[in-house]
């Protein structure tokens, strides 16, 4: 079957990719990877590397991934497809090409599309869905991951990634769709240069370019989640912040918002502008140490305390502070989390405008200490499923019972929001009010590292670890199945000698506690995820990635120090390391 395949594309694709299609015709072993599956989509969109195949990012599965979107629009009816799509892309290969492809061919079929005239982030082609209010959004990136990469993500018209019923039903109109002979709207102009900086401007019958006007109201929408402007005008112009868009789409959006607040900021000159190569890092990814590098030795040079970087499409933050030894420490996503949400609630409660039905969102990965402070201000916590989608679900839910207010929302993995309107990830206004909040302790003579110290001695040394464990080939996502399946159908009650109180199995929500052999419900939806409990907020999780093949161990310690939390975390890592 896969050699039917391959043998199709070689006579139906363009001549543009005979030599590549060429190159691989006496390997066998290449021909099977990338012919056999189709590449997944899934609530995450889709995700792989450029090449040809049907396993792969190219201008044939974005074209079949977005006629199938558009059957699923147009079997909703003319006033929905006429709501429109709007469209947004990264500084990734093949971006604007890929966005222009699902343009062209959404235009074909008959719907209205908003295409932006430059990159833009993830949060704001969130916010464009529900200021347009679009009937959906597509947003072409894969975020993080290495250069070969690139992904299509489907967001619903709350700005929130598309839910799992739509998705599948999105799935259902794709899966009858061919990859060759699709329609595609005639455009103006194919070439990206012929579209920047036009707002407004109609590149065809059905696709309107859209820029600056979207872009003003975004900024001065998250203008008002400032909670310290006094303390920004006192000491804002002063203080020495360094950013690295890290060569993606953050650096005017987050540049211009705190420039607008009168925030002094030093940009990386050498990860300023768009590179599709990211040639100054191993990876794009601000969660690694290589990726904030040479914005340490740039603050280490002008005598910086903070370096904040965010990914190519500008939806994770990382941070790097100063410790008490005068030297540059990463934060985790978890930390990062933890004292945006405690700084967010805290200048509420000085304020007087803290509801007393605040809550916080975070996801069963993400760790306890964000539950320790909330409910330190009052504030109630909910544990969604890992995918910020679920956290945008809250945010919906609440917007029309008023049961609660949403104060915060984060995810171990650098993803945090403030305010409702996105409902992704915005790195954005995370750099912002982590700008900003840098600012309010300066001006009170407090220093970051402290501060995070203090939470820690207040709550308890919590320690957070995650792993990733790569299954490549064909046979990977089987081989990750019956790990799954292997710790599913154990009896594992202990782990490096600590005993377990509790086993979570959400493929069917079963809760087992092992003292007693009580079995309760799980009000999470199911999904293939096994978390151990060990107790006093100590957890480990199990999952495969929802967008790699990828199997993800994560574990959280607590401990009364530091070295004692991280030795347990060490051992607990590696004992369920050596158990796959």
């Amino acid at each position: 079957m896969y050699k039917d395949n391959y043998e199709q594309w070689k006579s139906s694709a363009d001549k543009k990719y005979a030599k590549e299609l060429e190159s691989i015709a006496d390997n066998d072993k290449e021909i099977r990877e990338r012919f056999t599956l189709p590449l997944a989509f899934g609530t995450a969109g889709m995700r792989g590397t450029i090449c040809m195949g049907i396993s792969n990012m190219n201008e044939y599965t974005v074209a079949r991934a977005t006629k199938g979107l558009s059957d699923y629009i147009n079997a909703l009816g003319k006033v929905e497809a006429d709501r429109g799509v709007i469209i947004s892309y990264d500084t990734r290969r093949m971006s604007f090409e890929f966005a222009l492809t699902a343009a062209r061919v959404l235009g074909a079929n008959g719907i209205r599309v908003y295409l932006f005239e430059n990159v833009r982030p993830v949060p704001m082609c969130s916010f464009a869905v529900r200021e347009l209010k679009c009937i959906a959004g597509i947003m072409i990136t894969a975020s993080h991951n290495p250069k070969e990469y690139n992904g299509y993500k489907v967001y619903g018209e709350d700005g929130a990634q598309m839910s799992p019923e739509a998705t599948a039903e999105v799935v259902k109109y794709i899966d009858k769709t061919p990859y060759f002979g699709l329609e595609r709207e005639e455009v103006e102009s194919e070439n990206h240069d012929d579209i920047a900086g036009k707002d407004g401007y109609k590149l065809s019958k059905h696709i309107t370019v859209i820029g600056k006007s979207l872009d003003d109201k975004y900024y001065a929408t998250i203008s008002k989640l400032s909670l310290s402007p006094e303390a920004v005008k006192k000491v804002g112009k002063d203080i020495k912040i360094v950013y690295s868009p890290i060569h993606g789409s953050g650096y005017v959006p987050v540049t211009t918002m705190l420039a607008k607040m009168g925030i002094s900021v030093s940009v990386v000159e050498e990860q300023k502008n768009p590179d599709t190569e990211f040639s100054t890092v191993a990876m794009p990814n601000p969660e690694q140490p290589d990726a904030l590098k040479l914005g340490i030795e740039l603050a280490d040079k002008l005598g910086s305390d903070i370096v904040i970087g965010t990914d190519p499409d500008c939806d994770r933050m990382g941070v790097a502070i100063r410790d008490d030894k005068g030297e540059f420490m990463l934060l985790n996503g978890n930390q990062i989390g933890a004292l945006l949400m405690d700084y967010i609630l805290m200048r509420h409660k000085q304020e007087g405008t803290l509801p007393k039905n605040s809550a916080v969102v975070k996801t069963i990965v993400t760790t306890r200490l964000a539950d320790k402070i909330a409910r330190s201000y009052g504030a109630k916590v909910f544990d969604v499923l890992t995918g910020f989608k679920f956290i945008g679900e809250k945010i919906k839910e609440w917007e029309s019972s008023g049961e609660y207010t949403f104060m915060f929302g984060y995810e171990e993995s650098y993803g945090y929001l403030s305010g409702t309107h996105a409902r992704d990830k915005d790195a954005v206004v995370a750099s912002m009010l982590f700008a900003e909040m840098v600012c309010y302790y300066t001006s009170e003579g407090i220093r970051l590292y402290d501060k995070l110290n203090e939470l820690f001695e207040k709550f308890g040394y919590f320690v957070e670890s995650s792993k990733s464990i790569a299954f490549k080939g064909l046979d990977g996502m089987q081989q990750m199945a019956d790990i799954m399946k292997k710790f599913k159908d154990s009896d594992l009650t202990e782990v490096a000698g600590i005993p377990m109180i509790s086993k979570l199995d959400l493929t069917d929500g079963t809760i087992k506690y092992f003292e007693d052999g009580r079995i309760e419900m799980s009000d999470l939806p199911s999904t293939n995820v096994i978390k151990y409990e060990f107790g006093d907020d100590e957890w480990l999780c199990i999952r495969p990635s929802g967008t790699e093949p990828k199997l993800k161990i994560y574990v959280s310690t607590k401990a009364k120090t530091m070295e004692e939390s991280k030795s347990k975390n060490a051992k607990l890592q590696q004992a369920i390391v050596d158990m796959i």
